[in-house]
């Protein structure tokens, strides 16, 4: 059995590719280490079938040179990282500083099993108001302009490929494919809702996913966690046709502030820290005393009224 089993080894290792651990992996590894490692596991096997006070005491001085070795490289390869840090990799040296984030699971009052935990989390985030009722009866806006195919691929244009999808399961990138192969496709489905003016529940099914805030004291509160919705990508796609339409009309009739830069496009928050230190400069040269204050409204966008909006 021994000629068998010794030729299939040999077979085993003439067809079979050996994975080589990458660079990256240890990147600290030295070719000194290289030498100690042999060595280190040579002096256990020997203690291990020999157990003399010799060769345990020689096995003990192996180990503690191969590991105070590996602890000096690694610090001397961390100082080198550091030395030669850039900008960009100052996130990535964070990272290996620091460490990633346990996920931290709810431990809310009133909740021990996960359908306790469920409803009491649905509860929270989206809590029970009275129901949207739709329209008795459909009609056309003749006064909406309808619908191009010119639209649509400029919404598509703005969605990211790595956008995680909603319920459906389709993500953009199978959207900006059939579009590009044959654009009427979401022109026939997007383009009557535009026209009536409906937004039907079908498309309103959505996945929610909790997650922990960094930095809480302690995890049995709501305000610990934070919950990220997803809906389906083909109602993202009629959100930016219609945000576009609203955007565009709102600018037509001047409704919006000179100092205006959220949600406009070629404007961000470096434009905002512009023109508040225009203006704080603006006031300072006749000393005048400047003064700001902020706002931040805390849960507004959870507890909008349907009704109000609408």
């Amino acid at each position: 059995m021994s000629e068998p089993l010794n030729r299939l080894v040999a077979l085993l290792k003439e067809h079979t590719p050996v994975s080589r651990p990458s660079h990256y992996s240890k990147p600290w590894w030295t070719p000194h280490l290289t030498i100690l490692r042999p060595e280190y596991h040579k002096a256990t096997r020997t203690a291990r079938r020999s157990d003399t006070p010799n060769t345990r005491e020689v096995a003990n001085t192996s180990k503690a040179g191969y590991f105070k070795a590996i602890k000096a490289a690694k610090n001397k390869h961390w100082s080198s990282f550091l030395l030669t840090a850039t900008p960009q990799s100052l996130w990535t040296a964070k990272r290996f500083a620091y460490g990633r984030a346990q996920p931290r699971f709810p431990s809310l009052p009133g909740a021990e099993t996960p359908l306790q935990m469920n409803s009491v989390l649905l509860d929270h985030f989206f809590p029970p108001k009275e129901p949207f009722s739709p329209p008795p009866r459909l009609r056309l806006h003749k006064s909406v302009p309808r619908l191009k195919t010119e639209e649509i691929a400029a919404a598509l244009s703005k969605c990211s490929l790595t956008s995680a999808p909603g319920p459906d399961g389709i993500p953009y990138s199978t959207w900006k494919q059939v579009n590009k192969i044959n654009p009427s496709i979401l022109l026939q489905i997007l383009a009557p809702l535009v026209l009536l003016g409906y937004y039907p529940a079908s498309l309103k099914g959505s996945n929610s996913v909790v997650l922990d805030k960094s930095g809480k004291p302690s995890y049995e509160s709501h305000s610990s966690f934070r919950i990220i919705v997803l809906i389906r990508t083909i109602s993202k796609i009629l959100e930016r046709i219609i945000a576009a339409r609203l955007l565009e009309a709102a600018r037509l009739n001047g409704l919006f502030h000179p100092n205006q830069c959220g949600s406009l496009p070629g404007l961000s928050t470096y434009d905002a820290c512009l023109t508040l230190t225009n203006d704080v400069k603006t006031l300072q040269r006749p000393r005048l005393k400047v003064s700001s204050m902020f706002l931040d409204i805390k849960a507004g966008f959870d507890n909008v009224d349907n009704k109000t909006l609408a």
